[in-house]
């Protein structure tokens, strides 16, 4: 262990960030009744160019009028390869209320993307007095976002969190399939007449994973783009919470109950947790550094696992 701390990440839920265009304000109300974490009201893909300046004021007006309970209210802008992206970035700032928590960065390549949203958004703040510092979550879908995902990591203090575009990231990387996410039926090994199917996306979410817990940014993976496929969508957020992301994005309502089912941590393994840290703390008593828990050894280590999953059930019930 370095003797540089691992900073921890924001403490809150970010089970399930669900999507919705700007373009229909109609659909706003339902996505704050619903059980995601965290809204994200869309500029970006999901709004044709002719709509865009139509979508962003139906945004800022919904910023303001709809009540959005507890939940982490985020706002993805354009790109900065597109004309849109500067004005999302004022227009929000200069005219949407207080409850705006985040924006959303697509495509982000290298720090210095980061950079520039930054010195807008903070010169915007100081100029309209705005007292709560924007954060920022960023998203990661080409070859050069994940080939500097460590550098955007540490790149400002207002970064959040962090997410794995899928379709822009397999296109970048030139990857032969047109799915989003999910089990490719190409990508598979054989031995004798068995097929046996690995992740594609197994290393950018790793790579993910420890530029984000290396500077205190949470992870989180991205679009599942078949949402008539439950066990598909659930099969893949058990992969990514299994590799240390905190939740996933919702393309659609149903898949909102999914993710917020895989990122809660169950009664049982709550439960385990909870007689783990108890087992140490009786064998630290006993001036021991592990003991034995239903048959395999556990340490000073499993402490910190067990820790990791009694904070996140703390926190989600909080």
């Amino acid at each position: 262990m370095s003797f540089r701390i691992q900073p921890s990440p924001v403490a809150r839920p970010n089970r399930c960030q669900l999507f919705g265009p700007g373009s229909r304000p109609a659909i706003f109300e339902k996505m704050a009744a619903s059980a995601a974490d965290v809204i994200n009201l869309d500029l970006e893909d999901s709004v044709a160019p002719d709509d865009k300046g139509q979508a962003r004021k139906n945004i800022i007006e919904a910023i303001g009028d709809i009540d959005w309970g507890t939940k982490h209210l985020s706002v993805r802008i354009n790109g900065l390869d597109t004309p849109y992206w500067y004005r999302d970035v004022v227009d929000l700032l200069e005219n949407a209320s207080d409850r705006i928590d985040q924006i959303m960065i697509p495509k982000v390549g290298c720090a210095a993307d980061i950079y520039a949203v930054d010195a807008l958004a903070t010169a915007v703040e100081r100029a309209t007095g705005r007292t709560k510092p924007i954060a920022f979550e960023v998203i990661i879908e080409s070859a050069a976002g994940i080939a500097h995902v460590e550098e955007i990591a540490a790149a400002s203090p207002r970064l959040q969190a962090m997410s794995l575009g899928a379709a822009d990231f397999a296109a970048s990387m030139g990857m032969q399939t047109t799915g989003i996410g999910g089990t490719q039926d190409n990508y598979y090994m054989l031995h004798g007449d068995t097929r046996h199917y690995s992740d594609p996306w197994h290393w950018a979410q790793t790579a993910i994973v420890a530029a984000c817990r290396t500077h205190g940014v949470l992870p989180v993976d991205g679009p599942f783009g078949d949402f008539s496929d439950d066990e598909g969508y659930r099969a893949q957020a058990r992969r990514s919470a299994t590799l240390g992301m905190v939740g996933k994005w919702a393309i659609h309502p149903k898949q909102v109950a999914l993710a917020n089912e895989v990122f809660t941590p169950s009664e049982d393994a709550v439960t385990e947790a909870r007689e783990i840290l108890k087992a140490m703390e009786e064998a630290k008593a006993r001036g021991e550094g592990a003991t034995v828990y239903k048959g395999r050894l556990v340490d000073i280590a499993s402490i910190k696992q067990a820790e990791v999953i009694v904070r996140q059930s703390e926190m989600i019930a909080g």
